[in-house]
């Protein structure tokens, strides 16, 4: 096997603390899948789904398994502001690539607001002011956050950013990370109801939903058929609303 230099190779369930299979979320088909048979990586992993189907459960268990907030930030950052997430976490062994960085960081746009105002509240101490984030759109801030923190090696998670962007800001985005995951020491793993977020070149593709995890080529999604049909004809759908 060749050496890999990117962070994390492989999650599987901790063998010495099992998860219960008849407690959530062990009751999701993909939690189960990855407790069942394990999960290998690459250097990019796009998660797409329905709503509830656990993309989201897995984007945070792994997160928090690496050592970052489920709330967002860095390994350094300790921003928390109410204990939601699942015991998920707790039951996953992340196997590492030797030698590869633990640096990491993680974006959830649902608690970006709190997470601004903890970074007001704990200044960088590298000796230069941070981004005034608040003072920016939901979006702008979304896309100075990666640009100013997704740099050199590292593991980067995002759980459906696409929910603070615009399509040309989805398309900024996707270059972005296109960039960080061809640089072989890091990688991107992200949850997205984008079929433009979900088209990240060379990109492992697993969708999620009562199967558990299969993959799956970007064409072939439901992700991507169902906009192409809503697209083509969008009155088909709006009169059966």
């Amino acid at each position: 096997m060749a050496f890999e230099r990117f962070p994390l190779r492989r999650l599987s369930e901790d063998p010495c603390n099992t998860l219960d299979r008849k407690i959530w979320p062990a009751t999701l088909a993909p939690v189960a899948t990855i407790l069942d048979r394990g999960l290998d990586l690459g250097m990019a992993t796009v998660l797409v789904g329905e709503n509830g189907s656990g993309k989201s459960t897995i984007i945070e268990a792994i997160a928090l398994a690496y050592g970052l907030s489920p709330e967002g930030g860095s390994t350094g950052a300790q921003h928390r502001t109410r204990s939601t997430e699942s015991v998920l976490a707790d039951h996953l062994k992340v196997v590492r690539n030797a030698g590869a960085t633990r640096r990491g960081y993680f974006l959830r746009a649902e608690t970006m607001h709190s997470f601004f105002s903890y970074l007001e509240s704990n200044p960088s101490t590298g000796g230069r002011p941070d981004l005034p984030f608040h003072e920016m759109s939901h979006g702008e801030s979304f896309l100075e956050l990666v640009g100013d923190r997704f740099r050199g090696s590292g593991l980067w998670l995002l759980d459906e950013p696409e929910s603070a962007l615009s399509f040309s800001g989805c398309l900024a985005l996707l270059s972005v990370l296109k960039d960080i995951a061809a640089t072989g020491d890091s990688q991107v793993i992200l949850s997205t109801h984008s079929p433009l977020l979900a088209a990240l070149p060379n990109a492992q593709i697993l969708e999620v939903g009562s199967w558990g995890l299969r993959p799956r080529q970007w064409a072939d999604l439901d992700l991507v058929t169902s906009w192409q049909a809503f697209l083509d004809s969008p009155e088909r759908y709006l009169k059966h609303l």
